[in-house]
């Protein structure tokens, strides 16, 4: 399925205003077997901004499309010179309560699966295991012509060779790690080729109108099929990749539960939406379920993601 460029949603009068309750969230992961799925409202607290909050970032930025990137040079040049600033502050970001939370509620056995929305490594940071990023990682680079995938960091080594002292200051940092800089600041920034062929990179993740992989896809079905009951942390739900499990989850009888400050795409499809602060409720909620804290997102971040950083997933082999 084609992912479109979605970029907002108005949601209906007649929609709950939700609860404050995180009640129901407890008894839903006391009876274990659920399934997470995040979005980047879980990473706002590391200081990661959303989308699509009061205060998102889609209200100054309009998202790079696989259409816009494929396009033309200059596009790519744009990218790679915003996305390169950006990584930096990707880097400093941490694991926060929301996170750690997921990863106790998983060791503690009441979780069946993770499934994240966002680019940016934390929820693996933070210990949890056996994540399935739907859109991707910031952490990987792929090539367009010959299908080598290498590891961002190598490629961020090269770009600094290739543009000494390009350290602009950029206006914000978006969710897809892509800083907010005018043309004059990208300049003639110097954007590298594939090692092997020579070929267009791309960051390893699902652009606006690109496809999530078909496999990826699947994978995530066959994780909603198998899950007791599904819990969306931080998601507007507003694009259909994260909306369609939602409906999946629902039309197969399984409770759907919310938590977001806002109201969501999916809500008509959930049981309850909790209107709080994603650290706030699921720190309340392991409290409840007397599940301790975790303490894997203490760590140093870069020693998780040097780890990982040739894991790729069996679904790039179609």
């Amino acid at each position: 399925m084609r992912m479109r460029p979605t970029l907002s949603w108005t949601p209906p009068e007649d929609l709950s205003p939700g609860t404050t309750d995180p009640g129901p969230v407890a008894d839903v992961l006391g009876a274990g077997g659920v399934l997470v799925l995040s979005g980047a409202g879980i990473s706002t607290e590391s200081g990661i901004p959303d989308y699509r909050s009061e205060d998102g970032s889609l209200g100054r930025h309009t998202p790079m499309t696989y259409q816009d990137f494929i396009a033309g040079a200059q596009a790519r040049r744009r990218y790679w010179a915003r996305s390169h600033l950006g990584r930096r502050t990707f880097g400093r970001a941490r694991s926060n309560a929301g996170h750690r939370a997921v990863a106790a509620f998983g060791r503690q056995g009441l979780l069946s699966g993770v499934i994240t929305q966002n680019v940016d490594g934390l929820h693996q940071a933070a210990g949890s295991q056996g994540v399935v990023e739907l859109h991707g990682s910031l952490d990987r680079v792929v090539c367009l012509s010959c299908g080598a995938f290498s590891a961002r960091g190598e490629l961020a080594r090269r770009l600094e060779e290739a543009n000494p002292g390009f350290a602009p200051v950029p206006s914000a940092v978006n969710p897809d790690g892509d800083a907010d800089l005018t043309d004059e600041q990208v300049g003639d920034f110097r954007v590298m080729p594939c090692t092997v062929c020579g070929g267009i990179l791309k960051p390893d993740v699902v652009f606006f109108g690109e496809s999530v992989p078909p496999q990826r896809v699947e994978h995530c079905r066959e994780l909603v099929r198998g899950a007791a009951s599904l819990l969306v942390l931080g998601s507007s739900l507003t694009v259909m990749s994260g909306l369609r499990f939602v409906r999946q989850a629902a039309q197969d009888g399984k409770p759907v539960l919310i938590v977001n400050l806002a109201p969501t795409r999916g809500d008509r499809h959930a049981v309850t939406r909790v209107a709080l602060p994603l650290g706030a409720a699921l720190t309340a909620v392991a409290g409840r379920l007397g599940v301790p804290p975790s303490t894997a997102g203490r760590q140093d971040r870069v020693k998780v993601l040097r780890s990982r950083r040739y894991a790729y997933s069996s679904d790039r082999a179609g």
